[in-house]
């Protein structure tokens, strides 16, 4: 599915808390099939409280990384939700803008 437009999330009731477990590089593959050293996007995981798994939310290169402790509360700002990835809505990934700013909370307990 694809939206022009992508919609509004609103943050409580979609993911509850989010807390970050890790961030992952992905690479560009070179023409023959090797990954290059071209950063493609960071995933950061998240756990969400809701639905009890993880969500990637996939951010471009440009946006610089930000590092948090292991279960640290962290917040999206503005979430805009652009495409589902699966039938079951679990994977998301968000336009590029200034929305790829992270809130960071005490880590939990």
């Amino acid at each position: 599915m694809r939206l022009s437009n992508g919609f509004v999330i609103d943050k409580e009731k979609t993911f509850g808390e989010l807390k970050f477990t890790a961030v992952r590089d992905v690479f560009l593959q070179n023409e023959d099939g090797t990954p290059s050293t071209q950063l493609k996007k960071r995933i950061y995981d998240l756990k969400c409280s809701l639905h009890g798994g993880i969500i990637p939310v996939s951010v471009p290169p440009e946006v610089p990384l930000r590092e948090f402790p292991y279960n640290a509360v962290v917040e999206l700002v503005n979430p805009v939700a652009d495409t589902v990835h699966d039938i079951r809505m679990n994977l998301f990934s968000f336009p590029a803008s200034e929305n790829y700013l992270f809130k960071n909370s005490e880590p939990a307990l």
